[in-house]
């Protein structure tokens, strides 16, 4: 048979002629087809060829492969391999777009953004309509229109003089001579000579406009260089005062060339410095510490009850800048932090009515984990996450302030973006850290924008640079290099010194040339997708960082200054303890502690006593307990709960009576209304919580009491929301399909096209209709022809009307007639199904030579 014969006259054809892997490939590259699964491929064609469907599939072309499509919108339809290769390479044939044209190609055609043998090249219409050059749109490779699009409504007589001017025999009509004047303008020898005829200043007008924009201003009385121009056709009118640059004329000047650049291999990723790989693995363990405590000292700032939540959600400039200096970090970096935080699912609203932001039950299940899993969980949720800390301070479409935890910040493309970028980390050598520039530009030439250079306000180049940024403050790399821990996270083989002690994941039984390939996808393969692969990476990063993590300690070194060194981090119990009884000084490798009166009375005020802090501070000491630190525990206790506040609105009560002698000679008391009903009480006109604010700042530490006379023992509530969950990464379309839903979706759309595309028996006087309508038959001719099709064991053609009164197409083989219903095994469900005979519009046979 011909190949004529054999060419697909249209994408649903070229669909219909593929294989189940090549469909697979397909609805892989775009899930969105599948959403909901079609009927037949004539409607996935139609699908396929949709403006929001074409604009998605070319936005996820990268740089070269985008320039063929774009060639191949200018060049003549059909075109050709040869013409389309022509049109990237150029006249003089470049040998690096020779090798790389047939994988762009191939990718075209894989992505159904391409249809036809390689000598009838089609580019799916709208993906035309898109790339095609137009005075609107102007086309990326600055190309105009041809001589054919330029010249249409303009009057046979002008075009008869262009071709006369051009040296051209004059012809009978308007199409032979725009198609004699495009042949010269495309031979490149004739248009050499007949531009060696042309005055100097025509050839500068011609090199201004060849590589874009094609459309140039004349005046009314154009200079004699540019009337040389327009009498041959080289320059053509489009409006008045306007002339364009035929395609056909731009391409003899750049030398068949559709682009001034191809940029047919990406560019590669550079190496800024080299680390040890154990130096980095250190450095990045470090950071990973560090923030485990930030995200803990936050939780613990939060403890009794977070930063209110504004109105419209979220925290309020104010309230992050609290949260900032708490945490001793710029602002962004505290609503990293904080975003950190809610995407792990360990802080959110509490849903009261004065609603707050407070730490969820899930960060006390998280504060049990090792440390290392603690960590690998943070570093999991922001890998995933689709919240973007980095836009917090800007302003929305509605020049609205974004602001930490509110709504808007969502960026579906935030979770490719870093796992793209510590892809690209991971191919450098180990212990290299990446040079931005050139990784921003291979991550622009993956993913290219319809504008002609990258821009610095681009979402993907602002998410890759707060990648790099957050990436080390996580401690996923360290000093800029990707750690063994961050290979592990991506599902990458773990460097060699680690894996012997890790076991097999997905990505190690992978050859390399499949790990890293040089025109990666958006999102590398071994990146974990499914939840059994992240949990498994979020293990295996955690085995790695575990052993690199300083062991938490049991003791602190008291000084004689009344401070106390940690050198280390510290054991829970430890920290929580010293937490209540000392202040944080100052932090770093070790952490300085400082008892002050204030100190030691809020560990009196949780029911601590003397003789418990001094037996806790002997027991996790290394060094004595100076005398200086006990004397001042002791002189606090015997004063704690000498005076007694209660209500009255409020009362003092003390057995020493020159001690409430002293405080009503004070001053400082006058505020409060003091006044003495007995020797050894006084009441006031404040409330108890202002009375014992007052007296602890003139210098005594009362205690307060209860109704009972009792000590109240104030220790801090912990306040948690309801039970709550992460928040969802907005996805960014519809999700990849995995095999089994690729395996179903296929068999269904090849049964749909069976029972669409089977020949009928033409009878319309039976009213079987063979044009694709739905059968309409008698209740009577449908029951004879199902029992005879039992009979005969052929299968038929029915139309079906479903319970919703949908209407559909079937090809059934039927099994048994009985009780109104009909058995029969389904060509279109691939399985045997049951109809009732009533919801059957007709049935027609189908024709002979089919099985």
């Amino acid at each position: 048979m011909s190949p004529e014969t054999t060419a697909p006259r249209s994408l649903a054809e070229a669909l219909r002629a593929r294989d189940d892997a090549s469909l697979s490939a397909l609805l892989r590259s775009r899930p969105d087809l599948i959403t909901p699964v079609p009927t037949d491929l004539t409607q996935l064609a139609t699908r396929a060829g949709t403006r929001a469907s074409v604009v998605r599939a070319l936005e996820r072309l990268d740089r070269f492969t985008l320039r063929t499509a774009e060639a191949l919108a200018v060049a003549r339809e059909p075109a050709t391999y040869d013409e389309l290769l022509g049109l990237l390479a150029g006249d003089d044939g470049d040998p690096a777009v020779t090798a790389a044209f047939p994988h762009a190609l191939g990718t075209l055609r894989e992505q159904a953004l391409l249809w036809g043998a390689d000598d009838r090249l089609r580019l799916v219409r709208t993906a035309r309509e898109l790339l095609a050059p137009s005075p609107q749109h102007p086309s990326p490779t600055g190309l105009g229109p041809t001589v054919g699009e330029a010249t249409a409504g303009m009057s046979p007589g002008r075009i008869q003089e262009i071709v006369a001017a051009a040296g051209l025999a004059s012809t009978h009509d308007s199409v032979s001579a725009v198609a004699s004047l495009s042949a010269l303008f495309s031979d490149r020898s004739r248009m050499s000579a007949l531009l060696d005829e042309a005055p100097a200043e025509a050839v500068e007008v011609l090199s201004r406009l060849v590589w874009g924009p094609p459309y140039g201003q004349v005046t009314a009385e154009p200079a004699a260089h540019l009337r040389w121009l327009i009498a041959r056709g080289l320059l053509l009118p489009t409006a008045p005062g306007t002339v364009v640059l035929p395609r056909e004329v731009a391409l003899h000047l750049r030398a068949g060339r559709a682009h001034r650049v191809t940029e047919p291999v990406p560019p590669a990723v550079e190496a800024a410095t080299t680390h040890r790989p154990q130096a980095v693995d250190a450095a990045a363990a470090g950071q990973a510490y560090t923030t485990l405590a930030t995200v803990e000292e936050l939780l613990k700032d939060w403890h009794e009850g977070g930063p209110a939540v504004l109105r419209a959600g979220g925290l309020s400039v104010r309230d992050l800048k609290r949260t900032a200096v708490a945490l001793d970090v710029p602002e962004p970096v505290a609503a990293f932090w904080v975003e950190l935080a809610y995407a792990a699912g360990l802080v959110a609203s509490d849903g009261e009515a004065d609603e707050r932001y407070a730490a969820t039950p899930a960060y006390d299940a998280w504060l049990e984990l090792p440390a290392a899993e603690r960590w690998a969980r943070l570093a999991t949720a922001w890998l995933a996450a689709t919240r973007t800390a980095g836009l917090v301070g800007g302003r929305d479409a509605k020049d609205r302030t974004l602001s930490a935890l509110g709504p808007n910040l969502d960026r579906s493309a935030a979770p490719e973006v870093r796992h793209r970028v510590l892809a690209l980390l991971a191919e450098l050598p180990e212990g290299a850290s990446a040079d931005a520039d050139s990784l921003l530009a291979r991550l622009y030439w993956e993913r290219p924008s319809r504008s002609v250079r990258p821009s610095p306000d681009d979402l993907r180049a602002r998410l890759a640079r707060w990648t790099l940024s957050e990436t080390e403050l996580l401690g996923v790399t360290g000093r800029g290099a990707l750690s063994a821990q961050g290979r592990a996270l991506l599902g990458l083989p773990a460097p060699a010194g680690a894996r012997a002690a890790e076991p097999e994941g997905p990505g190690d039984r992978l050859p390399a040339h499949k790990r890293r390939s040089p025109v990666a996808a958006a999102v590398p393969a071994a990146v974990p997708r499914s939840p059994a692969e992240r949990a498994a990476a979020a293990a295996r990063a955690a085995a790695l960082l575990a052993p690199l993590l300083p062991e938490p300690l049991d003791h602190v070194l008291l000084q004689a200054d009344l401070t106390a060194v940690a050198p280390g981090p510290l054991e829970r119990p430890l920290a929580d303890t010293l937490g209540v009884l000392a202040d944080v000084e100052s932090k770093g490798g070790a952490t300085v502690y400082r008892f002050t009166p204030a100190s030691v009375r809020r560990a009196l005020d949780a029911g601590r006593s003397a003789s418990d802090l001094h037996a806790f501070l002997a027991a996790h000491s290394r060094t004595p307990v100076p005398q200086p630190l006990a004397y001042l525990i002791d002189d606090m206790a015997r004063r704690h709960g000498h005076l007694r506040i209660g209500a009255a609105s409020a009362y003092v009560r003390c057995d020493d009576e020159a001690v409430l002698n002293e405080i009503i000679a004070d001053k400082r008391s006058q505020e409060f209304g003091l006044r003495r009903i007995a020797p050894t009480v006084l009441v006031a006109q404040a409330d108890p919580t202002t009375l014992l604010t007052g007296l602890r700042s003139m210098g005594f530490a009362p205690a307060a009491e209860s109704a009972e006379g009792d000590v109240l023992i104030s220790r801090a509530h912990a306040h948690r929301t309801p039970p709550r969950t992460a928040p969802e990464p907005v996805p960014d379309g519809p999700p990849v399909p995995d095999a089994t839903l690729l395996g179903a979706a296929i068999r269904a759309i090849r049964a749909g096209d069976l029972a669409s595309t089977a020949p009928r028996k033409d009878d319309s006087a039976a009213g079987r209709p063979g044009n694709g309508a739905l059968p309409r038959t008698s209740s009577a001719e449908t029951l004879a022809t199902m029992q005879a099709a039992v009979m005969t064991g052929e299968a038929v053609w029915i139309g079906y009307v479903n319970a919703e009164g949908a209407a559909s197409q079937r090809v059934i083989a039927p099994i048994r007639v009985e009780g109104g219903f009909v058995t029969a095994y389904d060509h279109t469900a691939d399985e045997v199904r049951t109809y009732p005979l009533h919801r059957v519009t007709g049935v027609a046979e189908l024709a002979d030579d089919q099985p």
